[in-house]
């Protein structure tokens, strides 16, 4: 009935056009899904269609279908007109009346000129909540909230990108994500369609807020490419603040902790409900979410109006058990996993890549001149550069680059020695404390950092205090009473190490504080253990032991009780506290061992009694002997070959942070006499540039040589500059996937040519172009024994191809050369070719996905004629027809020692598979042919069944 109803109302638009009639046959479709009557009522009274007696008849009605009814019968008894507007404000507010798209459609209703220009306003209560929303973000992600209380840092000009990265369910990298809109694409990264979180991981201070800021930024000005008509945004350690038996429902938690709807909050809550799919939820820092709740003991809640605690209401909207279809971002520190079954997609955040460097410096500093200074400075200091590729730290310096430039007029320097993380924090921290110095265009404060320290004990003991006390709870939001228990004054509060928490609601009426970065709240914490007199050697270490593995079977259960880090596994959620993550512990102890090291005792030694120091440091260097010890005994190795080869696991790179830290010698000798093992693994350790420096302050210390294996990681150019000290031991360099481009390669190949000792290198997917290439190939001539070359999945054309092809023609050693996923084209296989031909060494080949067509291919096969010692040769991914398949089938009439050859996914059709199959019946050592994915059907391939070597499916 209702279906003949619509035909009618199409008949009655397109012939009569009375409107007054199309209301009149639909009255109660209308009644039935017209829910909105106050933004009809304000839009006939704005036009002076209804006079104010008959929008308070229409108020007068009992029920919502009564006041449809009357607003129907008053626009009808108007005439035309009316009617013909009612149907217009139904037709442009789509959203406030979404059940009615489909009959407007139906009925083809084109509003007149006339009507078209009467002024329609939204009075929505939805859309009225998406208003207040974007004005809310637009307020909140206005300024950067990060960093600083202070200053008043703009985001879109402090706001840098950074190397975002698409990753699988085991950190594997998927490619780049090319904007911040296609992080909400379900069309690219997805891993599962089921899922309902897209999870975006990263270190401490490498941008993960800054990243959900910038969203909500462009969301809240209309510049985000989404449907989305609510954003909400939690900070996971605002759930901290809630106790044990605190409950709400779903909607209190939108609307009372976060934006309040001014007008019919039920409406709001209905269509959320009912339309899921147009809410963004982003979750901040699940790794900072600590709580004594027990969620085992609780029960999963499916209704958005059950009360629950509100740590349940977030795992049920992670896993889509509330509003399902909602979008769902979450960040965390590298480390946590969540289950696969709520994984849709992973986000990997690297930070700076060089390039990113350069433009966040000009971002920060407008003035060329000074810009220049300071990338000068930073490029003869590849330490620093290296620290500066987590956009935290960047920023810390920078600000104090900034601070000294103003106080010397100019003349800043930034430091030209080695610098630890340590030294960064000691300088921001001086920095701030200088804010309490009173400034003088006469006069400017010369006082040094010794000066500054001392004068400021008071302060930093304070803070230390209000650090402790939160990390020993792995709390990180403060009340008012804990703030001012440590001794804090108001005027301290303004110095920028504590900021005011931007949500409110959570603690009652009383002011939060939070400090601006975890990182800072560690360095705090060790600061205050370090200085405070009342500490003990067990109390200085108690966050070393909270590393402790609880137990089990394997290496991780001959641990001591004090190893203070993590166990081997990796990251996981297990146990009473599912979301817990201890980087803060790790930062912890990484200050101590900088604080307690020998060169920073002159700053110390006017804060805290000698006797106590050096007790402390005995402890200290003590302890870490001892765990250094044990870890390295107790790392799995596996035979591989010549070599004794040690699994390393991010356990290792936090140790050999450590050991940096302190910048002994001595500590750096016993890791490296603990390396028992000639190759060492690091892959999938998220071993940053930064990471480098500690691994060459171990490396450069071993006797032997070594193979080195850090694929998978975020090295970069400035990582590979740290690495120098130890090229001198490496045999086998393994570099894969580490964002490394020329200029890095520059450096392998200044380096490496010293030492002539290299026998594997691997630079697979990185950015290198045909100028790193070009140093490649005299790597290759240079180094004799160079046996496997891996370029595969780079940025190397022609010109680089046959500058690497004559290298290889000219090595007598080379024995494997991987070009998978480049672009040499027929010019580039031309010359691999020549290569090719009498070589007496090269036994494996790829050249595959490389853009060869029929040309390049025919050269390829000719070449073969004349080789005896390739068994294996990837052609899969180009270009090949038949023709090139007739040239392979002469040659394999010719060449009896090649055992592999892949052809998949080429466009060589039956008639050429024919030839090959023809082939075969004069080659005996040919394994096989594999030739899946090209131009041949299932039946085509059925004559091909009884020769076994020829694979087509």
């Amino acid at each position: 009935m209702e279906k003949q109803g619509h035909s009618e109302a199409g008949i009655i638009s397109s012939e009569s056009h009375s409107h007054v009639k199309l209301l009149k046959i639909h009255r109660e479709l209308l009644v039935t899904h017209i829910r909105n009557t106050q933004c009809l009522v304000d839009n006939l009274l704005k036009n002076d269609y209804f006079s104010s007696e008959d929008a308070e008849i229409v108020g007068a009605c009992p029920t919502q279908p009564d006041k449809v009814r009357k607003i129907l019968d008053l626009a009808q008894s108007k005439g035309e007109e009316v009617s013909e507007f009612l149907l217009y404000v139904l037709q442009q507010l789509a959203d406030a009346y979404v059940d009615l798209r489909p009959w407007l459609s139906e009925t083809g209703f084109s509003p007149s000129e006339l009507i078209q220009s009467k002024v329609v306003v939204n009075t929505d209560p939805v859309s009225r909540y998406t208003e207040k929303l974007r004005q809310q973000l637009t307020r909140d992600s206005k300024f950067v909230l990060c960093y600083a209380q202070k200053e008043e840092l703009l985001l879109e000009e402090t706001y840098s990108d950074t190397i975002v990265e698409l990753v699988g369910f085991s950190n594997e990298s998927l490619g780049p994500l090319e904007s911040l809109s296609c992080l909400l694409d379900h069309r690219t990264g997805v891993l599962s369609e089921q899922g309902e979180t897209i999870f975006i991981c990263g270190d401490a201070g490498v941008g993960k807020s800054m990243l959900l800021q910038r969203l909500q930024s462009l969301w809240a000005a209309g510049r985000l490419d989404t449907e989305f008509k609510f954003f909400f945004h939690f900070r996971c350690r605002m759930f901290s603040c809630f106790k044990e038996g605190d409950t709400l429902c779903l909607r209190d938690l939108l609307f009372k902790h976060y934006c309040y709807p001014e007008q019919d909050p039920e409406e709001v809550f209905a269509f959320l409900l009912r339309f899921p799919q147009t809410a963004l939820f982003t979750f901040d820092g699940l790794d900072e979410l600590h709580s004594d709740f027990d969620l085992s003991s609780a029960l999963d809640t499916c209704s958005p109006w059950e009360p629950a605690h509100p740590l349940v209401l977030l795992t049920n909207l992670l896993s889509g058990k509330l509003l399902k279809g909602a979008g769902k971002l979450l960040t965390a520190r590298t480390g946590v996993e969540i289950p696969r079954q709520l994984l849709r997609k992973k986000v990997l955040l690297r930070g700076f890549s060089p390039s990113h460097l350069r433009a966040y410096t000009k971002r920060m500093f407008p003035e060329r001149a000074v810009q220049e200074r300071l990338l000068a400075q930073l490029e003869a200091n590849p330490n620093l550069c290296s620290l500066c590729a987590v956009p935290l730290f960047c920023w810390i310096i920078f600000r104090c680059f900034q601070h000294f430039h103003s106080v010397w007029e100019g003349s800043a320097q930034l430091p030209d020695c080695t610098v630890t993380l340590t030294d960064v924090f000691l300088l921001v921290t001086e920095v701030h404390l200088n804010r309490t110095q009173p400034t003088s265009l006469v006069q400017r404060n010369t006082r040094g950092q010794t000066e500054t320290f001392h004068a400021g004990r008071g302060t930093l003991h304070s803070l230390g205090q209000v650090a402790h006390g939160g990390m020993e709870k792995s709390l990180f939001v403060f009340r008012q009473e804990e703030v001012q228990a440590a001794g804090m004054q108001e005027g301290e509060l303004q110095l920028g190490f504590l900021r005011a928490v931007p949500e409110q609601g959570l603690g009652g009426d009383q002011q939060s504080y939070e400090f601006f970065h975890i990182t800072l709240q560690a360095f705090f914490t060790a600061f205050f253990l370090v200085v405070d007199d009342k500490v003990g050697t067990g109390q200085l270490l108690r966050f070393f032991q909270e590393w402790a593995p609880a137990g089990g079977a394997g290496a991780e259960s001959c641990y001591p009780p004090c190893l203070p880090f993590p166990c081997l596994k990796g990251g996981g959620l297990a146990g009473k506290d599912p979301f817990k993550n201890k980087d803060h512990f790790q930062f912890t102890n990484l200050f101590l061992c900088g604080l307690l090291s020998k060169a920073k005792q002159k700053l110390l030694r006017h804060l805290v009694p000698a006797a106590a120091l050096r007790r402390k440091r005995k402890a200290l260097w003590a302890h870490l002997f001892a765990s250094l010890q044990a870890h390295l005994q107790n790392l799995p190795r596996v035979k591989s070959g010549a070599f004794n080869q040690v699994q390393a696991m991010p356990t290792f790179v936090w140790m050999l942070r450590c050991i940096y830290e302190t910048q002994s010698e001595k500590v750096g000798q016993l890791a490296a006499k603990g390396i028992c093992a000639n190759y060492l693994k690091l892959t999938f350790c998220n071993v940053c540039s930064a990471d480098c420096s500690a691994l060459s302050f171990v490396l450069h210390h071993l006797r032997k040589r070594l193979a080195l294996d850090l694929d998978n990681n975020n090295l970069n150019d400035y990582g590979v500059q740290e690495l120098q000290p130890c090229f001198s031991r490496l045999t086998v360099i393994r570099l894969s996937v580490n964002q490394i481009t020329d200029s890095g390669v520059k450096v392998l190949y200044e380096e490496l040519t010293k030492y002539k000792i290299l026998t594997f290198l691997g630079l697979y997917n990185n950015q290198i172009t045909d100028v790193g290439a070009r140093y490649i190939a005299r790597i290759l001539d240079e180094c004799k024994g160079l046996t496997h070359l891996k370029l595969g999945e780079n940025k190397i054309t022609s010109e680089g191809g046959k500058c690497l092809a004559v290298a290889v023609k000219n090595s007598k050693s080379i024995f494997e050369i991987g070009m998978w996923g480049n672009r040499i084209g027929d010019e580039g296989a031309k010359a691999f070719a020549e290569a090719l031909r009498n070589h007496p060494s090269l036994t494996n080949l790829s050249l595959a996905f490389n853009g060869i067509s029929r040309e390049g291919g025919k050269s390829l096969a000719q070449a073969l004629e004349q080789n005896t010692s390739l068994r294996i040769f990837w052609l899969t991914k180009n270009e090949l027809d038949d023709e090139v398949a007739e040239s392979l089938a002469e040659m394999l009439k010719v060449n009896q020692t090649l055992k592999h050859l892949w052809l998949i996914q080429n466009q060589i059709t039956a008639k050429g598979i024919a030839q090959l199959a023809d082939a075969l019946q004069r080659n005996t050592g040919i394994m096989e042919i594999c030739l899946n994915g090209n131009l041949i059907k299932p039946e085509e391939a059925k004559v091909f069944e009884d020769e076994k070597r020829i694979i087509c499916f």
